[in-house]
């Protein structure tokens, strides 16, 4: 009664159910789950992709001492180091006097704001537009434009690095 064949039909079938059975509750978890992994957002999600802005090294000069000012940062800026702190710019900012997805930034410093013909600046600058791009308000600018001017176009998240600001400026200055 009880063959080999038998036997090996019988585990075939349970082994199946139970395999039919996981899959359908997989299914139906995946279907009917709202959030990452049933955690009703207790867990932490994590992000597709980070963007390295230098805060772990801000962070670690700040836990030292007190970082010097920034008219003393920028008498000691290195015009070739802010060269290579623009290529984080260069993908919206050109230098060759015309405009890309932002102005042109050739001669921004000291140029009236607003001012980049052809430009369409957003109310935020224009309402500023007979001001002054001087050092230290590009400085608060780069370094957190949304906190700086609420309602800019400009979507960079900031240069939180002092020195690396300073630096970009001393390079900005020398680019008319």
């Amino acid at each position: 009664m009880f063959d080999t064949m038998t036997i090996t039909k019988t585990l075939g079938s349970v082994c199946g159910a139970l395999l039919l059975f996981l899959l359908l509750g997989w299914a139906g978890d995946s279907l009917y789950t709202v959030g990452s992994g049933g955690g009703y957002g207790e867990e932490e999600v994590a992000q597709a992709y980070t963007i390295d802005t230098g805060e772990a090294e801000v962070e670690v000069a700040d836990a030292g001492e007190a970082a010097p000012d920034f008219a003393t940062l920028l008498a000691s800026a290195d015009a070739s180091a802010g060269e290579t702190v623009f290529r984080k710019c260069a993908s919206c900012h050109k230098l060759d006097g015309s405009d890309g997805v932002g102005p042109h930034l050739n001669g921004v410093v000291g140029r009236a704001k607003g001012t980049a013909e052809g430009y369409q600046y957003s109310e935020a600058l224009l309402a500023r537009a007979g001001e002054t791009w001087t050092a230290e308000n590009i400085a608060g600018f780069i370094e957190n434009p949304k906190g700086y001017m609420p309602g800019t176009k400009m979507n960079f998240g900031g240069l939180p690095g002092a020195e690396d600001r300073a630096n970009l400026i001393a390079y900005l200055s020398t680019t008319n």
